[in-house]
């Protein structure tokens, strides 16, 4: 019995590792993109014409009101049927930048519409193109506000990158459940898979806290 313990936890925690790596493979371009998608559709939102902002608004409707495993079913099995064909890793990055940005979209809307109306007509005096005053007085200010709520979504697309191996990415879930089912030990194995990811959110939201006080400007907000 101890030498098949023993076997089982060396073999849980090879996988799990393994399985760390490839969902940190997914975590950090995932939340880097929708980072990226948020600031643009969210500004696309604030301030883009009535037709791009519409879009803005649908995108973020369809991402935020339908369910993440049916994005990555779609991405995964449904548009192959049109020819279009992901990886199993790439269909789980795009649909976690997808749904990210699509989240990340509205807090980044509501900072920009935040800022009082005087910073553009300062930044107007000075000079500025609407898309200059956009990019180097506004967007600064308003990512300030917005990065308390971009960092919650990153913390939840730590959480819900478990669902990458709906569409058979091995991450760390993944590598779990295949151990689980091997050994059928799943509370052990599942009690293990909370803990690392206790720890990948700890660590998160340490980082997070470090770049709001280091953007933190007295008066400001």
């Amino acid at each position: 019995m101890i030498v098949a313990d023993v076997t089982f936890f060396q073999e849980l925690f090879t996988g799990l590792n393994r399985g760390l790596g490839m969902s940190l493979l997914l975590i950090v371009p995932s939340a880097l993109g929708g980072v990226v998608i948020g600031i643009t559709a969210g500004a696309i939102r604030a301030f883009g014409s009535k037709t791009s902002a519409r879009i803005g608004d649908g995108y973020a409707a369809l991402f935020r009101g339908t369910p993440l495993v049916v994005q990555l079913f779609v991405l995964y099995f449904g548009l192959p049927n049109i020819g279009i064909y992901f990886s199993p890793y790439w269909a789980a990055v795009t649909g976690f930048i997808l749904c990210s940005g699509a989240y990340q979209s509205e807090y980044v809307r509501g900072a920009l519409l935040s800022i009082r109306k005087n910073q553009y007509l300062a930044a107007e005096a000075l000079g500025f193109t609407r898309i200059q005053t956009l990019v180097w007085v506004i967007i600064p200010q308003a990512m300030r506000r917005a990065l308390p709520g971009c960092g919650n979504e990153i913390v939840y697309l730590i959480k819900y990158s478990s669902l990458a191996y709906v569409v058979t990415f091995m991450e760390l879930t993944g590598e779990g459940k295949t151990i689980a089912t091997e050994y059928f030990r799943f509370t052990e194995v599942f009690l293990v898979i909370g803990c690392y990811y206790l720890v990948l959110v700890s660590l998160a939201k340490i980082i997070l806290r470090k770049a709001e006080q280091a953007l933190h400007v007295p008066g400001f907000g």
